[in-house]
């Protein structure tokens, strides 16, 4: 059996298609810091985004028809509201929605190293924002 499990295993790889490399980025500490402090793009792949953000208050909410969005709380805490409906809903670009609240979902409290993984066309809002949160996003694009 194990041989057999090899065997699908090398036929599996073998299908899959070449994936152009691209390359390795290494962002240290400090240019890290100072990214939070204007926020934005630091990486941009074919597939994928990692950015700096840092809120001081709440924002609108948004749905993201084509962009899982994975954050990662570096420092602060705030409410995070996922699901339910956007209220005052519009489209603010192609795959993008955006609104000014939530209207049901589920209340999140997000403190310095929490991990949130919202898939795309999962509306989500930055409630309440408590001082301030500096979290990276990291954006899934499917194709």
């Amino acid at each position: 059996m194990p041989l057999f499990l090899l065997a699908l295993a090398l036929l599996t790889m073998a299908a899959l298609p070449a994936i152009a490399a691209e390359p390795v980025t290494h962002i240290d500490s400090q240019r890290l810091l100072e990214a939070f402090q204007k926020g934005g793009n630091l990486v941009k792949g074919s597939d994928y985004r990692v950015q700096t953000s840092r809120r001081v208050k709440p924002g609108g909410a948004e749905v993201h028809e084509k962009e899982t969005d994975i954050f990662y709380v570096v420092d602060g805490s705030a409410t995070l509201v996922t699901g339910g409906s956007v209220t005052d809903a519009k489209t603010t670009r192609p795959s993008q929605i955006g609104g000014s609240g939530i209207s049901g979902g589920e209340s999140r409290q997000l403190s310095k190293g929490d991990v949130v993984v919202i898939p795309a066309g999962v509306p989500h809002w930055f409630k309440e924002v408590n001082g301030f949160i500096n979290y990276l996003t990291i954006k899934v694009v499917k194709p």
